[in-house]
């Protein structure tokens, strides 16, 4: 049975969730100037209310579905974890309930929306095996979640469709891309804040906003909210806190589209630069904005359909993902044709060739999760099995004693060719065998990558693994053929269902 909410509210900022349907490109396409008068804020509040589902182009529509298709993947496998499972306690034990959202893999658990956006928000970054973008950031964990725990407010017969769904996602993508785009800092690996609780924030409440049919306005009001909502420390990488950001990103974005729709009102210049009084240029020092084109000028195009996402094929750091595949190339020539696992007798010194980046430069992690932001680790792990997996982050493997003997043998250098750039970097990993003779590995673009984007068949691979750790066969076969339509589907029910 579904439950009526009130989270729908306050008729004069909204429209009805199924009103643009069906609208055909030619009725509405209007060619005109931008005004010059409009604030990059109210730009962006315009934005969201003004863009239409005929807006995406084929291309846009395609990748996104495989951005959802995987995050709800690692979504449902992150809710076996140990750090998923203290989130849920924390909101079930601390909080009041209101049980109206689901849970990712959990069928008889429900939470209050905001709640369930946190939690699988969590999940999906608590193994750091969701996408990644350049500018650097997580940008599906920080809005699905969001949108799904939003969708199971509407009443029966007035959810969101699929298209309604993937075009609130989108924009929370694009909003995210936008704003990084507006810095150049933005494009290196960070070093003071992680972006996902920025820009994620944000890109939660522009999809929200979006989903909530709010005006213009009361849109723009949306993004001022999240912007008091938004930021953590790098200091955090690394540890269980670190899932959290993309938790509370998901949560705070629907908190804020949410209050917004209420009456809240925000700075009416947040996204602008004002002397003298900081808004959102408090996060860049090189933040130089820019209006976004509204959708009816007919110049609009999206940045998912200019680039691509990174898809990991282990759950580990963007940037671990180099280093790795340079090593199992080495593995190779190490075994040839022979499989099983290379013997660090066989080996006197291991130099890897990385970017400076301090946080995921780690010579002896002692966690799983400092596993994963280290170059050491995943190049010693790559080396010695041939490829770094899910298990590779488990105790049992973490403890091998020839990785913590390969681990003691292992040097780093920062090449100045070599950037803290995901778009330009490069892995090389050299090894030095006992008898002197040097055997090396190099990857430029690692299989994941944007512009080495994973296959369909790859990426349904890594789904079908990942949710069968917390679904049956039938429901994960289901939920592919679901997302791989969904922009057909004419009831979101049919996808809210099958993700407990």
């Amino acid at each position: 049975m579904c439950k009526i909410t009130n989270y729908f509210i306050h008729q004069k900022t909204m429209r009805p969730m199924s009103g643009y349907r069906g609208l055909h490109k030619a009725a509405v396409k209007v060619l005109k100037q931008p005004d010059p008068e409009v604030t990059v804020t109210e730009s962006f509040g315009r934005f969201l209310a003004e863009v239409k589902p005929h807006h995406l182009t084929p291309v846009t529509v395609k990748r996104s579905k495989r951005m959802v298709l995987d995050s709800i993947g690692v979504g449902l496998i992150g809710s076996r974890t140990t750090v998923f499972e203290l989130a849920l306690q924390h909101c079930q034990h601390m909080y009041a309930l209101d049980p109206i959202s689901s849970v990712y893999g959990h069928p008889n658990t429900k939470l209050s929306p905001t709640l369930a956006a946190f939690v699988n928000g969590v999940a999906t970054h608590s193994m750091d095996f969701d996408d990644t973008w350049h500018p650097a950031t997580h940008p599906s964990g920080a809005v699905l979640p969001a949108l799904l725990a939003l969708s199971d407010t509407v009443p029966c017969g007035s959810k969101p469709s699929g298209l309604d769904l993937l075009l609130a996602f989108n924009v929370g993508i694009e909003i995210q891309g936008r704003l990084m785009r507006f810095s150049n800092e933005a494009r290196n690996i960070p070093k003071r804040f992680h972006p996902p609780t920025v820009v994620g924030t944000m890109g939660s409440a522009a999809a929200c906003a979006h989903l909530l049919r709010l005006s213009a306005t009361a849109s723009s009001h949306a993004l001022a909210i999240a912007a008091s909502l938004s930021g953590a420390p790098m200091a955090n990488a690394a540890t269980q806190s670190k899932p959290f950001h993309i938790g509370n990103a998901s949560r705070l974005g629907l908190e804020a589209a949410l209050l917004a729709s209420r009456g809240l009102e925000g700075s009416a210049a947040i996204l602008d630069v004002v002397d003298g009084v900081a808004g959102f240029d408090a996060f860049y020092e090189d933040y130089v904005p820019q209006r976004l084109p509204s959708p009816a000028d007919g110049g609009h195009r999206f940045l998912l359909e200019e680039q691509d996402m990174a898809f990991k094929r282990f759950p580990a750091h963007l940037g671990m993902h180099w280093v790795a595949d340079a090593a199992s190339s080495v593995h190779k020539l190490l075994m040839g044709c022979d499989p099983g696992q290379v013997s660090p007798s066989q080996i006197e010194d291991v130099l890897l060739r990385v970017p400076r980046s301090k946080y995921i430069d780690r010579p002896l992690p002692d966690s799983e999760h400092e596993a994963r932001h280290s170059f050491q680790f995943n190049a010693c792990s790559a080396l010695l099995d041939g490829e770094v997996t899910v298990e590779s982050f488990t105790p049992a493997a973490m403890a091998r004693p020839d990785l913590q003997a390969l681990l003691s043998r292992v040097r780093v250098e920062h090449p100045v060719d070599n950037p803290a750039n995901f778009n330009s970097m490069y892995g090389e990993v050299h090894v030095t065998l006992v008898g002197g003779d040097t055997l090396n590995g190099r990857c430029n673009t690692f299989y994941g990558h944007w512009r080495n984007p994973l296959t369909n068949e790859s990426l349904r691979k890594k789904f079908r693994s990942n949710a069968a750790a917390a679904l049956p066969p039938e429901k994960v076969e289901r939920l592919i053929e679901v997302v791989e339509q969904l922009d057909r589907v004419e009831d979101s029910t049919v996808l809210l269902s099958l993700l407990q």
